[in-house]
């Protein structure tokens, strides 16, 4: 009999037995997605609540300040005295000038030796020196600040004060020193992962025509990297304007507007510190306690919201 023309027919089926182990699988992956998503997005909305319920909390106290407390002389008085017989005073500007004072000092210190030990990790070291120099930094940002906070006690302030000649070495320099010993770890590791998202194909340009690795890090590497360091800049400040332990215990603890390096200092952390377990509840100054964490919460707020714009903004710039 002639062969017959006509192509066999081809099952699109698959055969019984992976049909049968497939669909198991696929549907166990695809619950474990949405499980999964479910998750993330419930623990994305518990954060947020935890947050908005952490500010309508300090509002909700902190208003109540206003009471017996002009706003105005709250924002802009010069003195903040509760314990004033017949006329306690509440006014913050002492205690704003102290916290933005030791963040300046301690940024004076950690932003350029933070930058330049970012770069040194980032461009100069590498394979398990840069794994165990940058594991070191991290390692440090750790620390627990009541070590740091007595090694100020005993070591840098008699220091201060032998060098300087001056009565206490608690002051504003010495807590403005170790809040920048304590920014350092932040603006290191912040600034490290900026440099290293810069694309290597500047770096290899740089290099063709004729550039060193220090030129190239410090002419190419570094502006390509801006909006990262900048952010890092500002972690630090987050850093060193909410840290309560170890100004509390080196910065001499007087709410006055100081006019000097070796002027004591108090700062608004230290103030909640130590005068929230003194105060008595329901009291306008127990309120105003509160009023300043409120402040505090809307500064550090502020200060981590434009780290994180900044950097997004860097990772876009090099996403092809």
């Amino acid at each position: 009999m002639p062969a017959s023309n006509k192509p066999a027919e081809v099952s699109g089926t698959p055969p019984q037995g992976r049909t049968g182990t497939g669909q198991p699988r696929l549907r166990l992956r695809k619950l474990t997605d949405k499980s999964a998503g479910v998750l993330f997005w419930v623990n994305s909305l518990l954060s947020a609540v935890i947050l908005l319920g952490i500010l309508a909390f300090l509002l909700y106290y902190g208003v109540r300040t206003f009471r017996e407390t002009p706003v105005v002389g709250f924002l802009f008085g010069t003195k903040w005295n509760p314990d004033a017989y017949g006329e306690p005073s509440y006014g913050i500007i002492p205690l704003l000038v102290g916290s933005f004072l030791t963040t300046l000092i301690a940024l004076l210190i950690a932003v350029p030796a933070g930058i330049a030990g970012a770069i040194v990790i980032s461009e100069r070291l590498k394979g398990w020196v840069r794994v165990t120099v940058k594991t070191m930094v991290e390692l440090f940002a750790g620390f627990p600040s009541v070590v740091l906070g007595f090694f100020g006690l005993v070591v840098l302030a008699p220091l201060i004060a032998r060098v300087f000649h001056v009565p206490s070495g608690l002051n504003l320099l010495n807590a403005g020193v170790l809040l920048g010993l304590m920014s350092l770890p932040t603006i290191i590791s912040v600034t490290d992962d900026a440099l290293r998202v810069v694309p290597h194909s500047y770096r290899e340009a740089a290099y063709a025509l004729g550039a060193t690795p220090w030129t190239t890090a410090f002419r190419i590497v570094l502006p390509a990297a801006r909006s990262g360091i900048l952010a890092a800049v500002m972690l630090g400040f987050g850093r060193a304007v909410g840290e309560t332990m170890v100004v509390l215990m080196v910065a001499g603890n007087a709410a006055i507007i100081p006019h000097s390096l070796f002027d004591p200092i108090r700062t608004i952390t230290s103030t909640i510190a130590i005068e929230l377990g003194e105060s008595a509840f329901g009291s306008t100054h127990f309120y105003a306690l509160f009023a300043l964490g409120f402040v505090l919460f809307l500064i550090a707020l502020g200060t981590n919201l434009v780290a994180e714009s900044l950097i997004r903004r860097e990772k876009r710039s090099f996403t092809l």
